[in-house]
């Protein structure tokens, strides 16, 4: 499942955010860590409710995320190495930044000034790395005056270029690496590697503003780079939103000009941040959404499924979503001539419903 971890220095709304997307107080424990918090959330879908409409399945299986809250500043996380590793097993971070007046921010007088937080937490992950990276040079210099080993040594190149962005205070996500070279330091987990999805976090009076975040980045005159996104919450008027029943949240939401909850803003900025799509799967036991990366194949798509069903692969049966909605089932859909078969190297494009056909 895909996770993302919650970070941001104290007192800037990590929990809050937390519990606007579990709905929950406090949420679940994570196994054998007392010192954070998990929470699944679905990915909100109205296509899947739309084919479920259709179908009236059995089940219907939203996408999930897990979302991973992180106790107290990241920089004492990311300095603690042992806990730094609940961060190393996300697939992205979701840092909190604080845009609201409070007594009990970080920062000098408790200021508000996201582009230093931003800073100063980057900053944090890229000495982390930069640790990680000097423990591992030196070991892998006295392996290779041992013995000469191509793998080993390409390692160390890249390794050493990755040490060199590091000590310009450059994130490794910025630094482009060729596709062997990122094979050679694949099992590592580098902090500021992963990609990074600013959420800040409005003060009540600037809520309509978190519709958006880019012009709000765009006026403080801060310059994104690459590998991050952002996003932006009103956690003061969010959290009360989020424990309201859907009637009552939408007009809440309305008055204070919000287009959407703020985890349908987080959710669908964390896809495009990684780069992800939906496709679907129906039928009367179960209609189901399922997570790939853009541009993955309808082998690779299958193998999201089962390991069976890629192995087996005979033929893929696609349709895009709209036409079949138009045609209100995949009969009816084959009929008209916009249900198409596809081979294995066909590239699943969001939002389509694929059946797959296949040997086991």
């Amino acid at each position: 499942m895909l996770r993302i971890g919650i970070v941001g220095l104290g007192q800037v709304g990590k929990t809050t955010l937390f519990r606007i997307l579990t709905r929950a107080h406090g949420g679940g424990l994570a196994a054998n860590r007392p010192e954070a918090h998990i929470g699944v959330v679905r990915v909100p879908d109205a296509r899947l409710d739309r084919l479920a409409e259709m179908y009236r399945p059995k089940k219907q299986v939203y996408a999930a995320i897990e979302y991973v809250d992180t106790p107290g500043s990241v920089i004492e996380l990311a300095r603690s190495g042992s806990q730094a590793q609940l961060l190393r097993e996300a697939a992205a971070l979701a840092h909190v930044v604080r845009a609201f007046d409070s007594e009990a921010g970080p920062g000098p007088a408790a200021s508000v000034d996201p582009r230093r937080d931003i800073e100063n937490v980057e900053l944090e992950l890229i000495l982390s790395d930069l640790a990680v990276i000097e423990k591992r040079l030196e070991r892998l210099e006295k392996e290779i005056k041992k013995q000469r080993n191509a793998a080993l040594e390409r390692e160390f190149h890249v390794l050493r270029a990755c040490r060199a962005a590091l000590e310009t205070q450059t994130p490794l996500r910025a630094v482009p690496l060729s596709g062997e070279d990122e094979k050679a330091i694949r099992g590592y987990t580098f902090l500021s590697r992963k990609p990074m999805l600013y959420v800040l976090n409005l003060g009540e009076k600037d809520a309509p503003r978190a519709n958006a975040a880019e012009e709000f980045v765009q006026a403080a005159g801060w310059k994104r780079r690459p590998g991050t996104a952002v996003t932006a919450i009103c956690g003061q008027v969010e959290a009360e939103l989020a424990e309201l029943d859907p009637g009552a949240a939408a007009e809440f939401q309305a008055s204070y000009g919000l287009a959407e909850p703020a985890a349908s803003r987080l959710i669908r900025t964390s896809y495009e941040l990684l780069g992800l799509i939906s496709f679907f799967t129906v039928g009367e036991d179960e209609c189901r959404a399922w997570t790939i990366r853009s541009g993955s194949t309808a082998l690779e798509a299958a193998g999201e499924i089962h390991t069976d069903i890629q192995q087996g692969f005979i033929r893929a049966e696609v349709v895009r979503y709209a036409d079949l909605v138009a045609a209100g089932s995949l009969a009816e859909a084959r009929s008209r001539g916009t249900l198409r078969l596809e081979g294995k190297e066909y590239v699943i494009e969001d939002g389509e419903v694929v059946h797959f056909r296949h040997s086991r």
